[in-house]
């Protein structure tokens, strides 16, 4: 009798990685907007235990010492989460919304490809982050931002599959993908 392969071997990924996915469409873009909404609502949970961790390791006993600090750290955790998610194909937010990172073969992506794909998605931030360093009120900054937002994902809509830009310029697509009924 065959002895099951480890959970680490190629037989396994077989198992447990879905279908190709090259010709799977991108999901409509209300879809991902609301993907990227409820994103942001589970990232708070992120975001506290991370500042918990930063302010009990750094002794920080106020909110303004160690900010750009806290900054710079919560910006390498994210990092850190959306990498690990999006090579293993999806975060928990996209898997409620059928959502999968892939590249353009439909295969799942490294851990390198999440990686550019995290920085180039920075550039949604890039104009607001660039007007508060700039000394921007920051009524108008959350109103750049929103403006910025919307700007960039209307603009997905003239790529020729309707993706993000930074997943073009990433080497990735967002597909619409659920598993098969058993």
């Amino acid at each position: 009798m065959p002895a099951s392969p480890s959970p680490h071997s190629p037989q396994a990924d077989a198992r447990t990685t879905p279908a190709p996915l090259a010709e799977a469409t991108a999901p409509n873009l209300w879809r991902r907007m609301a993907c990227w909404l409820y994103e942001g609502m589970l990232m708070f949970g992120v975001v506290f235990i991370a500042g918990y961790l930063f302010g009990t390791l750094s002794q920080t006993r106020n909110a303004m010492d160690n900010r750009h600090a806290l900054q710079a750290f919560l910006f390498v955790v994210f990092g850190i989460y959306f990498t690990w998610f999006w090579a293993k194909g999806q975060t928990l937010a996209q898997k409620t919304w059928h959502i999968r990172v892939v590249g353009q073969d439909g295969q799942p992506i490294t851990q390198a490809r999440a990686l550019l794909r995290y920085v180039l998605s920075w550039l949604w931030f890039l104009p607001p982050l660039a007007a508060y360093m700039f000394g921007v009120p920051a009524l108008e900054v959350l109103v750049l931002l929103g403006g910025w937002v919307a700007i960039w994902a209307i603009l997905s809509r003239f790529h020729p599959t309707r993706q993000f830009w930074h997943d073009a310029l990433a080497g990735t697509r967002l597909v619409h993908y659920e598993l098969p009924k058993k």
